[in-house]
């Protein structure tokens, strides 16, 4: 056995290094890029663009997307103070244990 070859490879040499991991954690940005295809307009896609962002934030941030969108919106609606719109992003949402 040549010294460049280790034991572990010469044992067993199908098994190669795996990348299932991180194809699994690419597959989400492969398919949102290819739903993005189907925006209809670049305001469309802007706007794709941004909801997407922002759910990955709230993932990164360990907060529900659902619950935090649900939560962002309604207080939208009901008429959140612009000057204090800071509080609402998903890392602040997250450090205040929102409902």
């Amino acid at each position: 056995m040549p010294a460049w070859i280790s034991t572990r490879e010469s044992s067993a040499p199908c098994q190669g290094t795996h990348t299932n991991s991180v194809e699994r954690a690419a597959r989400p940005v492969a398919l949102g890029r290819k739903n993005a295809l189907f925006a209809g307009s670049d305001e469309g896609a802007e706007a794709w663009a941004a909801v997407a962002s922002l759910i990955e934030t709230c993932k990164l941030n360990g907060v529900d997307p659902q619950r935090y969108l649900t939560d962002l919106l309604t207080r939208l609606a009901e008429g959140w103070p612009q000057a204090r719109i800071d509080e609402l992003m998903p890392w602040r949402w997250a450090k205040t244990g929102q409902p």
